[in-house]
Formats: C-alpha cells, sequence, structure tokens
C-alpha cells in the first residue's frame, strides 16, 4: 500500500471512529434527552446560555485547537510515521474518550469546571492541586496564545509585535467579561471561515497530488509523492530522543490533551440536551485529529523524510517557517497569507477560551456569581494585569514543562472519568486503559528524562509500570470519600 493510500485510510479510520467507537462511548454514558441541562436550568444569559450546537461545536474546536494540531504534528513526524498511527488511534480511543466523558461528566454537575471534577472524584487534595495548576496552566496559555500570534502578524502588517500583543489581549478581555453569545458566538464562525479555508488548502493539495500531470497547469498542483517514507516501526528523531515517551507528549492536542478537559465545561453550559454531547465534545476532538493529521502528512510529504524536516527546523528555527514554506510552495503567495491567517486564528480561539474558563474557575474557588459585570470585573481585572506581566517574562523555561503537565492532567482526568463510570456500574476500563497508557508515558518521562529525575531508561520504565499499577488500583478499587452527586434531575 502507497503513502497515499495510507493517508485517505488515516483519515476515513478518524472519520469511522466517531460514528462506531463514539456510538459506544454514547451506549455506556447514557445521554438523556429528556434530563434538564444546565443551560436551560440555570440559564443567567452569560455563561449558561442555550446555542445552536452548530455554533457550539465551532466554539469547542476552536477552543481546544490552539497551535497544537499543527505545530505539535509538524515536531512529531520527526519521530517518523509512527506519530501518524498516534494521532489516528490515540485520538479515538484515548482523546475522544476523554474530551467526550469530561465534557459528559460537567454537564451533569452544573457545568462544573475540571479542578471541580477532579475534587469529586479523585479527592479534596486534587481539588486544590488541580485548582492552583489549571489556573495557571490556562493563563500561560492565554499569553502564549496572545504572544505567538503576535509575532506572526507583526511581519505580516508592519505592525509592531507589542502592538499586536495590546490588541490581541483588548479582545481576550471583551471575550472573557462579555456573555458568551455577545462575543465568541459571533466571531467564531468568522474564525472558522480561515479554519476551513487553510485546512481544506492544504488537504485538496494533497489529494490532488497523484494526478498533478494530468491537471491543468493553472492549478499549480505539485508533482510530489504523498507520503514517500512509511517506516513506521524505526524512531528517525534527528537528535535520537526516544519515541517512548516523547513522541507522545510532542503530540498531545491532536491525540489526547488535557488541556480540552478545562474547555469543556465553557460549552457543557451551553448544550440544549445531552444528545448534543458526542457531536460536540467527540466531534470537536475527531476533527482537531484530523487536521492534526493532515498537517503530520504534510510536513513529511513536503520535506519527504523526518530527518530533512529535522533540518528545515533545526537550530532554533520555529516549525512556523515549515509551515509557511509549505504553504507557499503548495498554495502561492495568496495562499500562504490565507493558512498563515489560520494558524493565527487557532492560537488566538484558544488564548480567549483559556482566559475566560479561569475567570469561571477562580469564580468557583470564592463562590462569586458570575451574572453581574462588576463581579466578573472583579476577577478579569487582576487577572489580565497578571497575564500581561507574565507577556513580558521569558517563560520559555516554564513552557518546556507543559508538554507533560498537559498530559498528566489528561491521564488524572481520565482517571477521574473511570471512577465516574465504575460509580455507575459501567464500563470503566474504556477510560482507565488510556488513563494507564498516559501514566505510563508521563512516569517514564520524569523518571528518564535528564532534566527530571534522570535514571537509566530500563529503570524507569519499570518504576513507571510498577506506579501505574499501584495508581490504577487506588483509582479503580476507590469506594468511599466520593461526594455526593450533585446531577441536575
Amino acid at each position: 500500500m502507497n503513502g497515499y493510500c495510507y493517508f485517505i485510510l488515516g483519515m476515513l479510520v478518524l472519520a469511522a471512529g466517531y460514528f462506531t467507537y463514539g456510538r459506544v462511548l454514547e451506549r455506556i454514558f447514557q445521554p438523556d434527552a429528556e434530563r434538564r441541562t444546565p443551560a436551560v436550568a440555570y440559564t443567567d444569559g452569560v455563561d449558561y446560555v442555550v446555542m445552536p450546537r452548530w455554533r457550539i461545536f465551532l466554539i469547542q474546536l476552536l477552543n481546544i485547537a490552539g497551535l497544537g494540531p499543527i505545530f505539535g504534528a509538524v515536531m512529531g513526524v520527526l519521530y517518523g510515521p509512527a506519530a501518524l498511527l498516534w494521532i489516528v488511534f490515540g485520538c479515538i480511543f484515548g482523546g475522544m474518550v476523554h474530551d467526550y466523558f469530561s465534557g459528559m461528566i460537567s454537564l451533569r454537575h452544573k457545568g462544573e469546571n475540571l479542578p471541580e471534577i477532579l475534587g469529586r472524584y479523585l479527592g479534596s487534595q486534587a481539588q486544590w492541586i488541580s485548582r492552583a495548576a489549571c489556573i495557571v496552566f490556562s493563563v500561560l496559555v492565554g499569553v502564549v496564545f496572545a504572544v505567538g500570534p503576535a509575532a506572526i502578524l507583526a511581519p505580516m502588517t508592519g505592525w509592531s509585535v507589542s502592538t499586536w500583543v495590546w490588541i490581541i489581549f483588548g479582545y481576550y478581555f471583551l471575550a472573557t467579561i462579555l456573555p458568551i453569545q455577545a462575543i465568541m458566538g459571533r466571531v467564531y464562525p468568522l474564525f472558522s471561515v480561515a479554519l476551513i479555508i487553510m485546512v481544506a488548502g492544504i488537504l485538496g493539495v494533497m489529494l490532488l497530488m497523484p494526478f498533478a500531470e494530468s491537471l491543468p497547469y493553472w492549478m499549480h498542483i505539485p508533482r510530489m509523492e504523498v507520503l514517500p517514507d512509511m517506516d513506521f516501526f524505526h524512531n528517525r528523531h534527528p537528535a535520537e530522543f526516544p519515541l517512548f515517551p516523547v513522541m507522545f507528549i510532542t503530540i498531545a492536542c491532536g491525540a489526547v490533551s488535557g488541556f480540552h478537559a478545562t474547555q469543556s465545561p465553557l460549552m457543557a453550559r451551553c448544550l440544549k440536551t445531552e444528545k448534543e454531547g458526542l457531536p460536540v465534545f467527540g466531534g470537536a476532538m475527531i476533527t482537531e485529529g484530523i487536521i492534526a493529521f493532515i498537517w503530520a502528512a504534510a510536513a513529511l510529504t513536503f520535506y519527504g523524510s523526518p530527518e530533512a524536516l529535522g533540518i528545515a527546523t533545526a537550530n532554533g528555527k520555529a516549525p512556523a517557517l515549515a509551515i509557511q514554506m509549505i504553504s507557499e510552495s503548495w498554495m502561492g503567495h495568496v495562499g500562504s497569507i490565507l493558512v498563515m491567517i489560520g494558524v493565527v486564528i487557532l492560537p488566538i480561539s484558544t488564548g480567549d477560551g483559556a482566559l475566560r474558563v479561569t475567570r469561571l474557575m477562580i469564580a468557583d474557588c470564592f463562590k462569586l456569581n458570575q451574572e453581574q459585570l462588576s463581579r466578573r470585573l472583579m476577577i478579569a481585572i487582576p487577572l489580565f494585569a497578571v497575564a500581561i506581566a507574565v507577556s513580558s517574562m521569558d517563560y520559555n523555561i516554564i513552557w518546556q514543562y507543559f508538554g507533560w503537565a498537559n498530559q498528566l492532567l489528561a491521564a488524572s482526568t481520565l482517571w477521574a472519568v473511570s471512577i465516574y463510570l465504575r460509580s455507575k456500574t459501567r464500563c470503566c476500563w474504556i477510560a482507565a486503559v488510556p488513563a494507564a497508557f498516559l501514566s505510563l508515558v508521563v512516569l517514564q518521562y520524569l523518571f528518564s528524562s535528564p532534566e527530571m529525575c534522570g535514571f537509566g531508561y530500563e529503570a524507569s520504565l519499570i518504576a513507571s509500570v510498577v506506579a501505574v499499577a499501584v495508581i490504577g488500583v487506588l483509582c479503580l478499587f476507590r469506594s468511599s470519600g466520593l461526594r455526593e452527586s450533585e446531577e441536575i434531575a
């Protein structure tokens, strides 16, 4: 089977995963179309607002995507075509499980934020730790996803980076304090147009590549072999970083990402019925996986091999340069601008959601009702003062720890989902297996990484397996201390 067939097959498997495995998830969770959702029961016109399903889907997709399914996918294929397998199967059996259940559990608990859910099922210590971690995490996501797009927009427009940072933060502030339908509900459909152009453009070129010789010259379809390198079973990273666990941390968005669970409560407060959960939470995850798969395949196709891609991104060269080169070569100057606009839109539409959910998490900590604008400003003003201060700092050292922290958050969420399902006497293994795998990934990284413990690879693996087994026993046999359910009747 040639690379083109693998490319088509990968996207078909992702789509089929939604329609088949997604139905399995629904049967396990048992959504009830007659049960009142938080948006219906607690409508406040600010955060609890019923919106059309298509609009909620777009907001969820743009909130979770960021730069991860593009930059992470491009850097992930440095390990070789094995990255494509992780995107496909990780997205279906890990990411969709994680996003669907975390969103639906939030839906069942009045749209609770992730720290409250973790506290409910993992204990009060987990709640306070996750509160601090999620707030810091979300603030830094908002900051990075303001500075990053500003750096891309500055040379395109001639305006300074600092000017764009202030413009983006101004938008973030409005998106954080205004009713969700006022900004996100209206702007995101426009953002989605740029996203569709970006994805459709790259996908269209790759689908037409085998027929380039028979197509009109004016279409400028490059004569390249799609996925010429199909060596799935060898680590190809130029720096010889171990494929396990580093590749599984590098590619988070597009496969499994704990950050998604922090964003899902925003949309859990906007669903009209529980039946909308799968297309919103599961559908957005699969769509993100398709975006990551397309960009990973595009990078391997354009550069021909992980080694050539490694040269293009070596010596501190950002993956944005590789993405821009692919776009200009395949879609011309105008097409490249449209693609880069899409690349800019993704992080901006994630940063605003990150800061909005930070406001809600802080409100949960202090039990502050958010219906009144003054209450929202009480949180938002100091929050943005901190964010602006952080934006002027060198946070690269801190940011390098976010890869494993993100997957640690995903593992914690999946363990909480496992406990929830077991408490309902439903199949908990559907979440426990990916939880165990991600726990193994994170622990192996922490034990073996020179920046962390620095143990030998084999010793780290043994210690990780033992630790995961202990965690699994503690979680799956947790039968006491669970906070009483507050599900909406």
